[in-house]
């Protein structure tokens, strides 16, 4: 069974506390498009992050707001801003990268929470079931590319009903394989 690989170019999930830092008192998240992923989606509202090298400006925002704010960057855009992200999956950012945020009306200051996303498939539970494949298992993804066809390592299924079935890697990993607009991968057993 093959599924989507989409490319997750840099960007911020907020909580709404931050948002109206950044954007005012009664800021809310202005979607600009749906994503992949039920129930999300990119944003108006942009930010620059800034770390202690340069910054990086007019990064998009994913909505809807979360009980974390979090910055998600590839390698390259953390090392170029000089911050030192760890790779985690979503959500985990006990020790993570730190950074500051600015909006147009405010800014905050990030003690954690910049990290670059851990490769990993979003999986609807009877997707799952038909790849052999539980929440949190590690697994092999081959991606073919007509240059640069390569096998993804330490990729974590993420299963839940809440989600539609798609792999995300970052702009990193999908420059390095010379990704498609259109790129499809596969599970590999190794």
């Amino acid at each position: 069974m093959k599924f989507i690989v989409e490319t997750s170019a840099r960007h911020v999930h907020v909580t709404e506390e931050d948002l109206k830092v950044l954007f005012g008192e009664n800021a809310t998240l202005t979607k600009k498009k749906d994503l992949s992923q039920p129930g999300q989606f990119a944003c108006e509202e942009r930010v620059t992050v800034v770390g202690p090298k340069k910054e990086l400006a007019n990064v998009s925002i994913l909505g809807p707001c979360r009980k974390a704010t979090q910055v998600e960057l590839s390698a390259t855009d953390a090392r170029s801003v000089g911050i030192t992200a760890p790779v985690r999956e979503s959500g985990d950012l006990a020790g993570s990268g730190a950074c500051k945020l600015v909006g147009p009306c405010g800014e905050i200051e990030l003690k954690e929470g910049v990290i670059i996303a851990k490769r990993h498939i979003h999986l609807t539970p009877e997707d799952a079931a038909s790849l052999g494949v539980k929440d949190k298992d590690i697994v092999w993804v081959r991606c073919d590319t007509p240059e640069r066809s390569a096998i993804l390592g330490d990729v974590v299924c993420r299963v839940s009903s809440s989600y539609a079935t798609a792999m995300h890697i970052d702009t990193d990993e999908s420059n390095a394989i010379g990704s498609a607009r259109e790129q499809w991968g596969e599970i590999v057993r190794i």
